[in-house]
């Protein structure tokens, strides 16, 4: 008997410390995993709570201005609904990129209201158009050039470029350079690239260098790429701004506000006397 209850007793201390290894081997491999991905998994959880008491926000909220930054902006679509444009203006808005259009066919449903609120706020306005890269470079700037009345004191047109899904990089780059040299044709002033970083480097970098680029960079506290590479930077999408129900994407302007002024498209020149 007492051989048999020291080997169950045995057991039972090699079953624990099996069980104590396991479970120390799962603490370590979650914590090295948190570690690696921390910034994604904080910013999921940001997310799942913005949703979680999405229902309860007032339109009040306020994201602290980024530090060592003057001159701050928004960019929207209709996805934040109805905006109150005299409160955002209130609270150092200087600029706005309004969606307008994707693809071929799509207009934003709040593009106008959007388009004359801002002005009559005092911001500072310019367009984007989504580029949906499997889609003909050419429609996409004919589809954004008859929706946006461009006129000199709005900032330049701005081309989104970040859909991952498509066929061909050269393909997509052709229709890329297609909507801007369009683009500028119409206007008279040279478009401004949009991208987040990682698309950028992979699929556009070193191709569209002549065009001014708005970076997307989350979690960092400065972007990757040097400054001279950039005249924006996106620095978060899940800001809130009075005035607005809701997270919306916050950006800096690499300069101060009289550099701002004068990205605007410049007034027409009359023609010369004969």
């Amino acid at each position: 008997m007492n051989a048999s209850r020291r080997s169950r007793s045995g057991s039972r201390v090699v079953w624990r410390r099996a069980l104590l290894l396991s479970l120390a081997a799962v603490l370590l491999g979650s914590l090295v995993f948190y570690w690696r991905h921390q910034r994604q998994l904080n910013r999921y959880v940001r997310r799942t709570y913005a949703s979680f008491i999405s229902g309860r926000l007032t339109g009040r909220e306020k994201t602290p201005l980024l530090a060592g930054y003057s001159v701050h902006g928004i960019d929207v679509s209709a996805y934040q609904g109805r905006i109150n444009w005299p409160e955002v203006a209130g609270h150092q808005v200087r600029f706005a990129f309004i969606k307008a259009t994707e693809g071929v066919t799509l207009r934003d449903a709040r593009f106008q209201r959007n388009w004359q609120g801002a002005r009559a706020a005092g911001i500072y306005r310019g367009a984007y158009h989504y580029f949906q890269p499997n889609y003909d470079g050419a429609q996409q700037a004919n589809l954004f050039t008859r929706t946006v009345p461009l006129a000199p004191g709005d900032l330049p047109p701005v081309l989104d470029v970040e859909h991952a899904e498509f066929h061909d990089v050269a393909q997509m780059r052709r229709g890329v350079a297609t909507w801007l040299r369009l683009v500028e044709r119409h206007y008279g002033v040279r478009p401004i690239l949009y991208s987040n970083y990682s698309f950028y480097k992979r699929h556009l970098a070193g191709h569209f260098d002549k065009y001014p680029l708005w970076l997307a960079h989350y979690e960092v506290a400065q972007p990757v790429l040097p400054p001279e590479k950039w005249i924006i930077w996106q620095h978060s999408d899940e800001a809130y701004v009075p005035g607005i129900r809701g997270t919306v994407d916050f950006n800096v302007f690499q300069g101060n506000f009289q550099r701002l002024l004068a990205l605007r498209i410049p007034p027409r020149r009359s023609p010369a006397p004969h």
